[in-house]
Order: C-alpha cells, then structure tokens, then sequence
C-alpha cells in the first residue's frame, strides 16, 4: 500500500474519529437508524424467554399507520415514509433474531435486564420516529434515486459502522434499515 493511500485512509480515520454524526448530508439521518438499531437489543431483551414473537404484525400496522399520518402532517410522502420505516422495523427484527440465536447458543449472554417495552422502549422508539420525520423531511430534496443520493447514502452508512463499532449483525440491520433512503 502506498505512503499517500496510507495518509488518505489515516485522514478519513481522524476525520470521523472527530466528528460526532456520520459523514455526509444523510449523516445525521443514519445516525438515527444506528441509534433505531440499537434500541432493537433492548426489544430482544424484553421478548427473549416470552411469549412475545418477534414478527408483531399488529404492532407493526400500528407503527406504519401513524408513521403515514404524522408524515402526511410534515408534507412527506406518506407512502414513501411507510417504506422507510418499513426497513427500520425489518432491521430491527433482524437484530433481534440475530440475538436470539446468540443467546440460544450462549445463554450466558443473556441480558439480566428485561425492559418492559411499553414503559421503556416503546417511549424511545416513539422519540426516534418523530427526530427520523423530522430528518426524512430535511433531507428529502436529496433523498432521489440518484448516484449522488446512493453515494451519500453510503459514506454515511460506511462511516456510521466505524463511528458506532457496529458487529456485523447490527453492520447488517443498518444496510437493510438503508435500503429506501434513495428510494422514490
């Protein structure tokens, strides 16, 4: 590897070891997804060991039906907000199976924690979808299918798995939460 691509990785290194969001205009925007994510631990931990399915359909309907009206309300694509929390529900499902199948296989991992998802984690996935609108809303002129939209798409996306330490299983949840940023 050559001294100037070693000096150029170093610089992108230092640059988001610096920063506080990911890089880029969609940056905040897949901040947010990470942090969606990350709630998504806390959802597994409620339902491990319960009852509780990870597949929600009724939840799910709940969640996409008020992600329409309040999107219609902040003049977005009621639609096109329903897709995308649609991938931030599906990443979230991944995780959670992901950890299942951790913690099947090591239950020592098992957090001791149980959340309970109405008093606790419900109230921080009702906060990031109101900050996600809000975001969707900033960054709709650049949310196109476009190469520039797919090319900050993924600066953010590659900066936020270093910035967050993400393992592979949330690297993974945050690709599949992405998949309708650039969409239309």
């Amino acid at each position: 590897m050559a001294l100037s691509e070693i000096m150029r990785i170093l610089a992108v290194a230092v640059t988001l070891a610096a920063s506080l969001t990911s890089v880029g205009p969609l940056g905040e925007l897949t901040d947010l997804a990470v942090r969606r994510i990350e709630v998504a631990d806390l959802v597994a931990a409620a339902k491990f060991g319960t009852s509780q399915p990870i597949d929600d359909p009724a939840r799910e309907q709940v969640v996409l039906d008020t992600v329409r009206t309040k999107a219609g309300q902040l003049g977005l694509d009621p639609e096109n907000a329903a897709r995308f929390f649609r991938a931030q529900i599906e990443a979230n499902k991944l995780v959670q199976r992901g950890l299942y199948a951790r913690w099947t296989e090591h239950p020592e991992e098992v957090p001791q924690h149980k959340p309970d998802l109405g008093t606790e984690v419900r109230p921080i996935l009702d906060r990031l979808t109101t900050d996600i609108l809000a975001e969707l809303k900033d960054t709709e002129q650049l949310r196109r299918p476009t190469l520039k939209c797919e090319i900050h798409a993924t600066i953010a996306e590659r900066s936020a798995v270093v910035l967050h330490h993400l393992d592979r299983l949330h690297e993974n949840a945050l690709t599949e939460a992405m998949t309708e940023v650039c969409a239309k």
